[in-house]
């Protein structure tokens, strides 16, 4: 089989087979990473491939076999290799056994640790073929009775989540257990269907109301009945071992899951409101939010100054901006591209939201009293490179993360800011003094996330004088430029929008800025010399991504005010 590095890439083979042309490959290229999807899952929602294409495609790719399992039946004696929680998790079917040789079909590729995992579950050497998503889906259901669940409950081909029946139906309390498992995993995977970054479980005074928040707006979906309440809440505090019979103070959780072929964590908080608790379950999908730092949005003026900040030997880089607005992922992006064998790379985070190979680790733990301060001192007796501390919440995590900074160490971490040039105000507020922050800071990159427009429903419009003023444009400065507005389609479920792109404000350190910084000059004595040198604020990134066809004046006037300018 080949190796990864020889193996040839899937866009090529696609080509080769005829199966796609290469302008397609583009178009599924770039669409993948707007959205943050695999190549093969980007061409078929461009009606460019289908499954069993792309099933072939991946065989080749592999060196492995190609299946139809609707072509067969398989044995019973087969399918009684593997369980049903195995199959399930795995999304494998197995097909056949010669000797101690089981060989399983999957519609995507099983890397080592998976196929070293079933080798072991199985108790028997495991080899692999590839086969279409929907004949592996089918074999699933038609053997194991995967799958069944989800006509009940979402039925009529609608992908929202339906919970009528629970009412319709007279159910035992063993009945209801199970139906409220299965509601609970539904309630999952229907979000990360619809690109959902939370699920909200709200208890209201007479009803239960469910809300996906999807690219940063919140959406009331189909709820179940009120009876359902504490059974629902109870599943998910099991889930994420909490502490079923506490119900006065808040708690925090963690669910991991598999959807899909994909490994899913979920962040969960409980909070006792007045009609019950409340439960939020932040998803955190492994594989489609550790992006590379070129699918970050930069203007390639930005992008260009951040990796030469990337590549200083010491001093702090931060992240500011509220909850949600991506720091996180800025952050890892940044991480993956310095990860290389010869650096020592040691984090502190509060979780550690996604596992990076070649990176130690570190999860805080306050129940023990294992906070970032402690973290920080002891991994600085790691001899690490780069050091990266989740967040700066305290004035002993700040001296400790400069003094770091100031001895060789390249330090990343995130405030929480209005924009860049009052993270060093916050620092200063934190009781740090003026000469560290001034000597150790090295750059600070603001960030927001806004939402990118439709590219099936979006449509061209000429903004008046009022509105262009609002975000600080002339227009002269829309003459000959396009600009868009959001209208509403069935790809974008009527919202005008899919997806999100970072909004960024850069700011690097000069002479100039450190002496400002030494004086306590104010925030906007600091914002104007940051401008002259090459800073963009967050509202004219916000207008040059308005300007591109990218997202609309309303949208940036979300995170930024005329103010800024």
């Amino acid at each position: 089989m080949l190796t990864e590095s020889k193996k040839m890439p899937l866009g090529k083979i696609l080509v080769g087979l005829k199966f796609c042309s290469v302008d397609q490959v583009k178009e599924g290229l770039k669409h993948s990473k707007e959205n943050m999807m695999m190549l093969g899952e980007s061409l078929i929602e461009l009606s460019y491939l289908d499954d069993e294409k792309l099933a072939r495609a991946l065989a080749k790719q592999q060196g492995v076999k190609f299946v139809n399992l609707n072509k067969y039946d398989l044995p019973p004696e087969i399918i009684q290799l593997v369980t049903k929680d195995v199959v399930e998790e795995h999304e494998i079917v197995p097909v056949m056994k010669k000797g101690r040789m089981v060989t399983v079909a999957t519609h995507r590729v099983l890397e080592f640790y998976a196929l070293d995992n079933l080798r072991f579950i199985v108790g028997n050497e495991v080899d692999w073929v590839i086969a279409p998503e929907s004949s592996v889906k089918t074999a699933m259901k038609k053997y194991y009775g995967i799958g069944g669940m989800d006509d009940m409950i979402h039925g009529d081909g609608n992908e929202d989540v339906k919970y009528k029946d629970f009412d319709a139906m007279e159910v035992t309390t063993d009945d209801e257990e199970g139906y409220v498992a299965q509601l609970v995993q539904l309630l999952i995977t229907d979000a990360i269907k619809q690109r959902a970054s939370d699920i909200h479980i709200e208890p209201m005074e007479e009803t239960l109301r469910i809300r996906y928040r999807v690219d940063g707006d919140c959406q009331v979906m189909e709820a179940p009945p009120k009876r359902l309440q504490g059974p629902l809440i109870q599943r998910v505090k099991i889930l994420s071992k909490m502490k079923i019979e506490e119900k006065r103070i808040p708690q925090d959780g963690r669910i991991k899951t598999r959807v899909e072929g994909r490994d899913i964590d979920l962040r969960v908080s409980a909070l006792p409101c007045s009609w019950g608790e409340s439960v939020v379950m932040r998803i955190l999908d492994k594989q489609k939010n550790l992006v590379g730092l070129e699918v970050l949005g930069m203007a390639p003026v930005d992008f260009d100054r951040f990796q030469k900040i990337l590549k200083k030997p010491n001093g702090i880089f931060l992240v500011t901006g509220p909850t949600g607005s991506g720091k996180t992922t800025t952050l890892y992006a940044a991480l993956t591209a310095l990860n290389q064998p010869d650096v020592k790379i040691i984090t502190a985070e509060d979780p550690v939201e996604y596992n990076l190979s070649g990176i130690n680790q570190s999860q805080v733990n306050h129940q023990i009293d294992l906070s970032f301060s402690r973290i920080l001192r002891a991994m600085l007796r790691q001899a690490p490179n780069i050091i990266l501390v989740g967040e700066i919440r305290d004035h002993e995590t700040a001296e400790i993360a400069i003094q770091a900074a100031l001895t060789g160490h390249l330090v990343f971490s995130t405030l929480h800011t209005n924009d860049a040039p009052g993270a060093l105000t916050r620092l200063m507020d934190m009781g740090v003094k003026p000469f560290l922050v001034a000597s150790a800071v090295q750059a600070i990159l603001a960030q927001r996330l806004v939402r990118v427009l439709c590219k099936h429903c979006k449509k061209p419009y000429t903004p008046d004088a009022t509105e262009l003023k609002t975000v600080g444009l002339k227009p002269q400065q829309v003459a000959g430029k396009t600009l868009y507005q959001a209208v509403g389609c069935k790809e974008c479920k009527n919202q005008g929008y899919r997806g999100r792109m970072g909004v960024y404000e850069l700011l690097e350190m000069n002479a100039v800025i450190r002496e400002h910084t030494f004086q306590r000059a104010s925030g906007l004595k600091i914002r104007n010399e940051a401008r002259q040198n090459g800073m963009t604020t967050l509202q004219e990134d916000g207008v040059r991504k308005v300007l591109l066809g990218t997202t609309t004046i309303e949208e940036v006037l979300t995170i930024t005010h005329r103010d800024d300018l």
